[in-house]
């Protein structure tokens, strides 16, 4: 930093250090733009795509009672409420939730419910799924939260052969069926390798436990709630980019979705569309170029539950458009849609017009400036349709 002190006291220019990271907007960057031949004394602004969707917020539910404006990590925040208020053995704790959150999801919620209930722990994710299962054991109400999806990994012994088994092991002595786990999920824009995993895949092939992923914050809340008093140990994916993005009317009381029900956001005739979390938003656009672009009438499912899966809904629309298009941000192979593409082929494979198409994130790992090329665009999720219609 010496030489850029020098070199603006040099040139009489007054500049806090903190402008030196601006770019060719900060103070040093302006400076050197004056002083380049050829250049112009007007910076160009440089244009930031803060997202490859357009988010596109449900009707406002009417049979739950009053609602009122919440983003998605208000209305987590919300059913987090409202569990810690109706259930006295309801716990939360993870990596700073006492403090709110990375997120702000459990921001006020140590203040209102105290210290006991609300809880930091140390970073280890094996030991925050360990602690979870012993409380839900002995009959608590365990919500634990890991940080990021990314950092699931160390607890996975711990989910996989631990709380998933737990049951069957004892014969139904015992269970550990109070413990869900709640977790940043999916692409963000910034994240790149560790702050970007969509790992719902890695858990689906494991019986035992429950995987869901909302789309907005009305499924949020409801199927948060729906997880937390299901009888089966659950993982809660949260699309960390809709957190502040989605903003929607959700009624302020409790109220349950239920778990592996899909819901057909859109019918159609020609083509079936299925997607979870962010990628819904994306399919919204792509049914409607499909049908603006090409007279293409598009069927749009939210499958909402990863394990066990609405097998019946999506087999239904296939019969129906013999077609069908799966996507989602995880890497393509052994991806939840290679799983999907599997069952709807054996189910539905004489009602098929053309192959079952995949549009997903690439075999790579996450990357940080090439985002806008690896994620599943509606441009990618066009061409697949267009394809398809023509085959």
């Amino acid at each position: 930093m010496a030489a850029p002190r020098l070199f603006l006291r040099t040139l009489g220019v007054k500049s806090s250090l903190t402008g030196l990271t601006g770019g060719v907007h900060g103070s040093l960057g302006f400076t050197l733009l004056k002083l380049s031949p050829g250049c112009t004394a007007k910076p160009t602004a440089q244009r930031r795509h803060a997202a490859h969707f357009t988010y596109h917020p449900d009707p406002v539910p009417t049979q739950y009672g009053p609602t009122q404006k919440m983003n998605l990590f208000q209305s987590v925040t919300s059913a987090l409420d409202n569990i810690l208020a109706s259930d006295p053995t309801a716990v939360i704790f993870g990596e700073d939730v006492a403090f709110g959150g990375v997120f702000r999801c459990t921001v006020g919620l140590r203040d209102k419910y105290g210290k006991d209930r609300v809880f930091n722990t140390p970073l280890c994710e094996q030991g925050i799924v360990g602690f979870g299962i012993g409380a839900a054991a002995a009959g608590a109400t365990a919500i634990a939260e890991i940080q990021f999806a990314d950092y699931i990994y160390p607890a996975f012994d711990q989910i996989v052969n631990e709380a998933a088994k737990y049951r069957y092991r004892s014969g139904n002595l015992f269970d550990c069926g109070k413990l869900t786990i709640r977790s940043p999920w999916g692409c963000v824009g910034h994240g790149s390798l560790y702050h970007s995993q969509s790992p719902e895949a890695f858990f689906a092939h494991c019986p035992g436990i429950k995987i869901v992923v909302p789309r907005g914050p009305v499924q949020a809340k409801g199927l948060l709630l729906s997880c937390i008093e299901d009888k089966n140990p659950c993982i809660f994916f949260e699309p960390k980019i809709l957190y502040r993005a989605a903003v929607e009317q959700v009624p302020t009381e409790a109220y349950h979705i239920p778990l592996s029900q899909a819901e057909v956001l859109q019918e159609g005739s020609d083509l079936t569309l299925v997607a979870w979390g962010t990628q819904v938003h994306v399919m919204r656009e792509v049914a409607a170029m499909a049908q603006e672009k090409l007279g293409v009438s598009c069927e749009l499912i939210d499958l909402q539950t990863i394990l066990p899966w609405d097998t019946e809904t999506v087999c239904k629309s296939v019969v129906k458009t013999g077609r069908l298009l799966i996507s989602h941000e995880a890497p393509v192979t052994g991806g939840f849609a290679a799983e999907i593409s599997s069952t709807v082929q054996e189910e539905c494979f004489l009602n098929l017009e053309a192959p079952i198409s995949r549009v997903c994130g690439y075999d790579t790992p996450f990357p940080h400036i090439f985002e806008p090329f690896y994620i599943p665009d509606k441009w990618k999720c066009f061409e697949a349709v267009k394809r398809m219609i023509n085959y």
